[in-house]
């Protein structure tokens, strides 16, 4: 049965989340790329090594006309609120009112330590989220201001899927979950379980007005004929996992065009998933089944 209920289904969104730093013209012809290619939103991510995600944004949208722009996701922790504020406001109008704003807690431990910031634990990295969206409330709806850019967080926990479903135009659900302990990194979801943590978020937003859009992001897009040989690197990684639920893990996009088209129909309609984020390297893999799925 279809979590969406009676609601309709929302038509397919695609983004990219360009991992890799590029000098000035390379980063352009790949944000053209994308483009041509058919993605809707042009992402980056906010990891150190990565792209610095405003002046990438900005320049994307100077290479592009039609995609929007979006973090994905900003790490709370790198950021005082009032500063983000401004950063925000600045990309607004310098990319034409084209961004969507991300943002998640952060989870990568080497990072903070890296940045000379303090790990904390998780509940206190998911207050200085809620923190931060409560002031990005109040400074990004001044009088004097534009709309808020749309607000995407990435979550997956009862208490961020709260904070979610309170102030989030996009819910992004990373399909994965913070192993026991403190010590960062992420373990991945089964299908049954990435489908309770959505009919969890579904109860805390039962009160909302406009229900929000429902994001996944994929970690890989593999179009082959031999779906059991794609996802061997994989499984030396998750030695829980058998073979059979490895190919059926929500997080892979793994099989022929025609295969991979129904998997995406299929995850929209159990989990209610419309917007879909790639990584850089399956950025070329997935173009024939975003031409598909196109208006669908």
């Amino acid at each position: 049965m279809s979590t969406e209920g009676s609601q309709a289904a929302r038509p397919f969104r695609f983004g990219v989340n360009l991992v890799t730093p590029a000098p000035d013209d390379a980063w352009r012809a790949k944000c053209r790329r994308a483009e041509e290619l058919g993605y809707d939103v042009i992402l980056v991510p906010d990891h150190l090594g990565a792209p610095s995600p405003f002046p990438s944004l900005v320049a994307a949208a100077d290479a592009t006309s039609r995609p929007r722009l979006g973090t994905f996701v900003l790490n709370c922790a790198f950021w005082n609120p009032v500063l983000l504020a401004r950063e925000v406001t600045t990309t607004v109008a310098l990319t034409g009112g084209r961004l969507e704003l991300g943002l998640g807690t952060g989870y990568v431990r080497e990072e903070f330590e890296q940045a000379g910031l303090e790990w904390g634990t998780p509940g206190s990295r998911v207050a200085h989220l809620e923190r931060t969206v409560a002031e990005l409330d109040r400074l990004l709806s001044a009088p004097d201001q534009g709309p808020r850019p749309p607000l995407l967080i990435g979550a997956n926990g009862d208490r961020m899927l709260r904070i979610t479903a309170e102030h989030a135009d996009i819910a992004a659900f990373t399909g994965a979950r913070a192993p026991a302990g403190n010590a960062g990194g992420l373990e991945p979801l089964t299908g049954d379980e990435l489908e309770e943590r959505v009919a969890t978020y579904r109860k805390l937003a039962a009160d909302r007005a406009e229900s929000a859009e429902l994001n996944l992001l994929v970690q890989l897009v593999a179009v082959t004929d031999d779906r059991a040989a794609a996802v061997q690197p994989f499984l030396e990684h998750l030695p829980h996992l058998a073979e059979e639920q490895v190919l059926d893990s929500p997080l892979l996009l793994v099989g022929t065009v025609e295969q991979i088209t129904e998997q995406l129909l299929e995850r929209r309609e159990r989990f209610g998933f419309s917007y879909f984020t790639v990584l850089e390297p399956s950025m070329e893999a997935l173009a024939p089944v975003i031409e598909e799925l196109r208006g669908r």
